[in-house]
């Protein structure tokens, strides 16, 4: 290895070990230490390291494992056992409304439904940590938060799926290949988990904490690697295959493991951070140096919050107050992953332009900056 590549993988580094702790007092989400250290260190900052070959590499594997593991966050057994009929309704209509919303302010901007797609993104690997953080997961409002964030997850990554096949295929035979090519792959791990039941101790064996050739960790990596293939070959974004790998393993495999644990080591423990450094180095704030980028931007962080916010209200009828109400729809409008994902994908499809996906970058770090502090401060008060 040169120099220049040893010296850079020493700074990335010690930058992942100890942004969490600066991050910790500086009360934000680690993640955002990390976009706003890969600033520091790239193309917006001292320009100290580029995106080698070797860097692109594990940054790319971490937006994979990131993607995986945001699917495993779509708890089917937390929406059926914390959302009644009443509760799945409220989510959808919450949702519907946020599009709507969205869509409006995306209309008025000049841009399509996919920038309302972007809009209507929302983070649960942020809102749960919050609530709980706060002591509030456990009560009826804050479940009503976790199904809306939950649906507005899952409900995103398809509107993104299905405008992203369109986009490259139109409606024809291959996208009913592609989905009888994801509808096998479940259909086998249905089968899978028909031998499990009745082989438990097989199934313990293999997902056991003590087993050390990791076979539970393997399969995972398989199933993960297993749609991203099938995405690529029918020329969808890796990234999508990745989010269904992890949403039908979470639907499948429903109790706990203890596999979700280990993958988020391996995950945020070494190669997301990774991913999150490589947003901030690749970030170029010249993108943004200029009066109508800035106003766009003003703009979208505005129309973030409000198309959250607006339908909140809607927890009026669930019995809540109007400051619960609104401290719910600032929490809600934290976003991070997925809104990352939806811009790299609209930046592949040439729908949204490079300075759009940088404000989109900016858009993230102050949602998922501002969101979070600000429900906390309102749920103290």
């Amino acid at each position: 290895m040169e120099l220049h590549q040893s010296l850079s993988l020493l700074i990335i580094a010690l930058g992942a070990f100890f942004i969490p702790l600066i991050s910790n007092q500086l009360h934000i989400p680690p993640v955002v230490g990390e976009i706003l250290f890969g600033f520091i260190i790239g193309n917006s900052g001292f320009k100290i390291i580029a995106c080698s070959s070797w860097f692109c590499f594990l940054s790319n594997f971490g937006f994979l494992i990131l993607m995986f593991i945001s699917g495993m966050e779509l708890d089917f057994n937390e929406i059926e056992k914390r959302g009644s009929f009443k509760g799945i309704l409220f989510g959808l209509l919450f949702f519907m409304l946020t599009f709507c919303f969205a869509y409006l302010f995306s209309f008025k901007l000049g841009f399509g439904i996919y920038l309302a797609l972007v809009l209507s993104t929302t983070s649960v690997g942020l809102v749960i940590p919050t609530l709980k953080d706060s002591g509030l997961s456990k009560t009826s409002f804050g479940q009503d938060i976790i199904i809306v964030a939950l649906i507005a997850d899952f409900l995103t990554l398809l509107g993104i799926t299905v405008f992203d096949m369109y986009t490259k295929f139109g409606f024809n035979f291959k996208i009913l290949a592609l989905g009888l090519a994801f509808l096998l792959s479940i259909l086998f791990l249905l089968g899978l988990k028909l031998f499990v039941w009745w082989n438990p101790k097989i199934f313990a064996r293999i997902f056991s904490s003590k087993e050390y050739s990791e076979i539970g960790v393997r399969a995972c990596f398989a199933l993960m690697f297993s749609f991203v293939s099938i995405s690529a070959m029918f020329g969808l974004e890796p990234i999508l295959g990745s989010f269904m790998a992890g949403a039908v393993f979470s639907m499948i495999f429903r109790g706990k493991t203890g596999i979700e644990e280990k993958i988020s080591g391996i995950g945020f423990g070494f190669l997301i951070p990774i991913f999150f450094i490589g947003v901030g180095i690749s970030f170029d704030i010249s993108d943004l140096l200029n009066f109508n980028m800035i106003v766009l931007l003003l703009e979208l962080i505005f129309a973030s919050f409000l198309v959250k916010i607006l339908p909140s209200f809607l927890f009026f009828f669930r019995k809540f107050s109007f400051k619960q109400s609104i401290s719910g729809g600032i929490l809600i409008s934290a976003r991070l992953s997925l809104i990352l994902a939806a811009a790299s994908i609209g930046l592949e499809l040439g729908i949204l332009s490079p300075q759009m996906n940088s404000s989109i970058i900016l858009l993230a770090v102050v949602t998922s900056s501002l969101a979070p502090v600000l429900f906390k401060f309102l749920s103290k008060r």
